[in-house]
């Protein structure tokens, strides 16, 4: 038995949440006396990196190479994901949650009568049973879920594990599922993709402005400090509402949910939508000349004054450390 590790990619690389799902899968392999084997779909990263992913705790690398899975197809990957499964016996699978992990883990639940937690932020508690935890009501509880079924799935929250990398690498083996063209039924024409920024889901710093900025024009100390941080820039509904900055940077409830390590909001009052898109954050740094701000209750550290005094000089600190 071993446990499989589905891969995402974007831009070459191995999707950073994957990486960390392969620790998760190598953590709780290592528990159960077994190994973890990643699988990759399509020729979206270099082969050549392939084996890399065993820094990360993965013994063996199974890959897809057909030039089909390039695409994202669902259905194909869902085939893939259960074939890869039932080849290595393995009776866990772990992946991100992610909109690509949401669509494949649900399709290939069913086609594994396996059950799944989604949104899961530790190792499962072995002891009398297979008992995970999830970040359920958009981060504002847990809840103890225990899987009975012999398959199982799990869908990790970011930052569920904190990655140890090593030296170590994988055996790569290739992999051929047998699809048909009806798996390849849903045919993309088109996909828009975000460049030259770094993705608020993938992202560990995020820097985060409101209405306290005042207008679209002043957004330059927020992309300073962003810059210097090498973070993602985010935003509030209201900001994304009054196109200030474009929808795809909305941090909330109705919006991007971000888990990162470190979240600084500038000029945020704090509405108890936009808490939700950011409670699993690890450190919350609020700048606000509003002692009142709801989101100072929120944070871990609170500054109290004009944004656009403060964050020239912070920008310039973190640049002067540098």
């Amino acid at each position: 038995m071993s446990v499989l590790v589905f891969i995402e990619s974007a831009d070459g690389e191995f999707r950073g949440t994957s990486l960390e799902s392969v620790a998760y899968g190598a953590a709780l392999a290592k528990a159960q006396g077994t190994t973890a084997t990643a699988l990759v779909l399509g020729n979206n990263v270099e082969a050549s990196k392939l084996p890399s992913i065993g820094n990360y705790g993965a013994a063996k690398v199974l890959h897809a190479s057909d030039a089909k899975l390039d695409n994202g197809v669902i259905q194909a990957y869902a085939k893939a994901v259960a074939e890869a499964m039932e080849k290595e016996g393995a009776n866990i699978l772990v992946l991100a949650k992610s909109s690509l992990g949401d669509a494949v883990s649900a399709r290939v639940a069913a086609k594994m009568k396996a059950a799944l937690a989604s949104n899961v932020t530790e190792l499962p508690d072995l002891t009398g049973g297979f008992k995970v935890k999830r970040s359920v009501y958009t981060g504002k509880a847990f809840q103890i879920t225990e899987l009975k079924s012999e398959n199982k799935i799990l869908a990790l929250k970011k930052n569920a594990i904190m990655p140890e990398i090593t030296e170590a690498t994988a055996s790569v083996e290739a992999f051929t599922p047998t699809l048909s063209d009806a798996d390849f039924g849903v045919t993309i024409t088109k996909t828009d993709k975000i460049t030259g920024e770094i993705l608020l889901p993938e992202a560990d710093l995020v820097v985060s402005g409101g209405r306290g900025l005042k207008g679209p024009e002043n957004w330059g100390i927020i992309e300073e400090l962003a810059k210097a941080l090498h973070a993602a820039t985010g935003c509030s509904k209201p900001v994304s509402d009054m196109d200030w900055r474009p929808h795809h940077e909305h941090v909330g409830q109705t919006g991007v949910k971000v888990s990162p390590q470190l979240y600084v909001a500038v000029g945020i009052s704090g509405a108890i939508q936009h808490l939700a898109g950011v409670s699993s954050s690890k450190c919350i740094v609020v700048i606000n000349k509003d002692p009142e701000a709801p989101f100072f209750k929120a944070a871990d550290y609170g500054i109290v004054g004009d944004a656009f005094d403060i964050l020239p000089k912070i920008t310039a600190a973190v640049k002067a450390l540098k």
